[in-house]
Formats: C-alpha cells, sequence, structure tokens
C-alpha cells in the first residue's frame, strides 16, 4: 500500500493476519530522499522531512500546499502564496506615504504596527498658524496700519481667506482629496481650527496695541513740538500744530481756576499760568476724567501736584474734546477770564520720555506676544499629537 505521499517511498506489509508492519525504505526511495534533502539545501529551504510541521491531509485542495512553485519559481513548504501569504503587505506602499499623509487617517501615527512620527504635519502645524499670528499682529500694529490703512486692511482680508481655503481643505471632500486625507482629515481640522484662532487673536492684540501705543506715538511723531513756551505771551492759534510741549520754567496749574463738566463722567480741566497774576487769555489747559468735582475748584488729576511737572502731551481722542470745550466755557464764565483758542493737553514731567515709551512699549508688547503664542501653538500641537495617538 502506497502512503499518502504519492510516492513509493514506504511499503507496509502484514505477515500474520490483524496486524500490520511498516517495512524500511528500499535504496531507490531512499536515493530519492537523498536528492531531495540536497536540492532543499541548496535553496535554503526547510526539509519536509526533517520539519516539525504535520503534514495537511490529502483531499482536493492538496495541491495548494505541495507542488506548485513558490514565491520565487521553486516548491515552498508553505503553500502556493508562500512569502505573501505570511506577509501580506510586504512590497505594497505606505497609504500615509506623502507630504500630507500626517493629515490622513490618525495623523502621524501609523496603527496596527510600530507607530513613526511623520513630522512634516507637526511642523506645518506649528508654523503655519504662527506665521499667521505674526503677519497679521505687525500689520495691526506698526506704521503700515497708520500710514497705509487700505495695504494693511487688505492683508489682514487675504489672512482671513487663507483661514477660509484651510477650512474648504478639511471639511469638503475635494480639498480632503487634493491633501490626500480624504479618509480621516484630523490634522488638516486642526490646522484650521489653529488658524482660525491665531487670527481673531492676532487682530485682538493687534488692533488694542494699535490704540493703546503705536497710534498715539505716530499721532504724536506727526505734530509738532514746542519747548520754552510761554503760557502769558503765546496764545492758542499759534501752537495750533503742537503735540508736545514744553512750557517755560516757573509755569503751573492754576488751581483755584480749574472747572469740571459732567456729563456721567466729569471732565475736569485747569489752565496753565506762570507768575501769580490774572492772564490776559487762557488757552493752554490741562485735562483728565472723574479727577474733580463739577460744583467748586478741586482739581485733582495726574501729576496736579508734581513741582517738576511743566509739560503736556496734546489731547488726541476728538469725542473728549468737546466736553472739555464746555467746561473750559463754564471756567470762564464763572472766573470772568477769557480762552480765545483753548488747548488741550495731559500734564507730564518729561512729555518726550512718554511718547518713546509707547513706541517701546509697543514693541516689547508684539515680541512678547509673537513668542508666547510659538509657546502656546507648540503645546497645542503636543496635546494634539498625544491625542490622536489613542
Amino acid at each position: 500500500v502506497r502512503s499518502h505521499f504519492g510516492s513509493s517511498d514506504f511499503f507496509v506489509s502484514s505477515p500474520r493476519p490483524g496486524s500490520v508492519r511498516l517495512a524500511s525504505p528500499s535504496p531507490r526511495c531512499a536515493e530519492r530522499a537523498a536528492t531531495r534533502r540536497e536540492i532543499h539545501a541548496r535553496i535554503r529551504i526547510p526539509n519536509v522531512e526533517d520539519s516539525s510541521m504535520e503534514a495537511p491531509p490529502m483531499n482536493e485542495q492538496a495541491g495548494m500546499y505541495y507542488g506548485q512553485p513558490g514565491q520565487y519559481g521553486t516548491p515552498s513548504p508553505y503553500g502556493a502564496a508562500g512569502y505573501e501569504a505570511v506577509f501580506p503587505n510586504a512590497g505594497k506602499q505606505d497609504a500615509s506615504s506623502g507630504l500630507f499623509s500626517g493629515f490622513g487617517g490618525k495623523g502621524p501615527l501609523n496603527r496596527g504596527r510600530r507607530r513613526r512620527i511623520n513630522s512634516v504635519p507637526l511642523v506645518l502645524c506649528v508654523l503655519i498658524p504662527w506665521a499667521l499670528f505674526t503677519v497679521v499682529y505687525a500689520f495691526l500694529s506698526f506704521s503700515i496700519h497708520f500710514n497705509m490703512p487700505t495695504l494693511c486692511w487688505a492683508v489682514v482680508l487675504l489672512a482671513l481667506a487663507l483661514v477660509a481655503v484651510a477650512g474648504v481643505f478639511a471639511f469638503s471632500p475635494s480639498g480632503r482629496w487634493f491633501a490626500g486625507a480624504e479618509h480621516e482629515p484630523t490634522w488638516l481640522i486642526f490646522l484650521f481650527v489653529s488658524m482660525f484662532l491665531a487670527f481673531v487673536g492676532a487682530y485682538v492684540f493687534g488692533t488694542e496695541n494699535y490704540a493703546e501705543h503705536m497710534q498715539k506715538y505716530y499721532n504724536m511723531m506727526n505734530l509738532n513740538n514746542y519747548t520754552d513756551v510761554n503760557p502769558a505771551a503765546v496764545h492758542g492759534d499759534q501752537v495750533m500744530d503742537a503735540g508736545i510741549i514744553q512750557f517755560m520754567e516757573g509755569s503751573k496749574l492754576d488751581l483755584t481756576r480749574s472747572m469740571g463738566f459732567k456729563d456721567s463722567t466729569i471732565y475736569c480741566v485747569a489752565p496753565v499760568t506762570i507768575g501769580g497774576n490774572l492772564l490776559a487769555n487762557y488757552d493752554f489747559w490741562v485735562v483728565g476724567k472723574d479727577c474733580c468735582t463739577s460744583n467748586k475748584a478741586d482739581y485733582r488729576c495726574e501729576n496736579y501736584n508734581n513741582p517738576h511737572g511743566n509739560g503736556g502731551l496734546r489731547l488726541l481722542s476728538d469725542s473728549d474734546r468737546a466736553f472739555y470745550r464746555l467746561a473750559v466755557q463754564q471756567a470762564e464764565a464763572t472766573y470772568r477770564i477769557q480762552s480765545s483758542h483753548p488747548l488741550f493737553f495731559h500734564w507730564v514731567v518729561n512729555p518726550s520720555d512718554d511718547v518713546e515709551a509707547w513706541k517701546q512699549t509697543g514693541r516689547s508688547a508684539f515680541l512678547v506676544w509673537m513668542l508666547s503664542y510659538a509657546v502656546f501653538q507648540v503645546f497645542l500641537v503636543a496635546i494634539a499629537t498625544l491625542a490622536f495617538a489613542k
């Protein structure tokens, strides 16, 4: 009886009824076995006869296990599929390869095997929002906003358009397909949200920095600077373009002729005088809010009692000027004085130093926010990476 291996390697004999004995292989079978072992040794395929693997049962699919060429054109003891059956993904291109691969699937972390981080989307998610924040903040804060407002707002609108484009890429099928993230665009959505936050933050903090510091600085630089002004001899219409005024030594505030006008807020004024005599014309007034009462002369605004104060910074708020003008008219009627062309100032010690401080404060705010937002964006990317890796 032949064995199920399909060869005449072994024969069985029955010397007596009821017993079966496995006979020794014939010399021809032993020669064939030696030849097979030599072939297996040359092509480095495990010897079936010496292997501990159990032979599969014979059936109609037996040909799928033995007798067919393997991966490299030789008999494969692992079946017809050979290497491909054991490693089905070998030789196939990784779906996460490419510039925007980190934006698809679960981002730069590949599941199902050892995870590798694709640094390209991480770097883009840090640099793009940070650059957007820096550019918008700079354009809204500095001289382009003051000298070329049309260009400034054109750049701001362009930045907003970039945020909208990122949203299209993140949420539209065609945009996700173009970026190679059509299956699960996690990082594209994160990039859009980061850009939106960067734009909003740059707009808010940039306009605040401009209004609080840089706009006042540029306005003062556009006006004139006068020194040694005698409030008794110089009239207001002679220095209508004054931004910074340094009064003569001995100039002071005449607190006895101060006045307040109340309209929810109390607008306080006090004239600048020199000497102790009544002046023919009071055209230089220092101002403040909610630092006096409206029914008596008790001006207590900034630097009112500072003996070193003798300079003024021009009032730049157009909305407040009308109320201060009403307070001056009340003072004229109450104290029977004259003010032909009243000019309004903030009373300071060194006006030029204060103006320079505005510029330095504005620039420092820009640098602090630029660096702080870079750290903040790196933190967001790190948190997102950990979240997407789960």
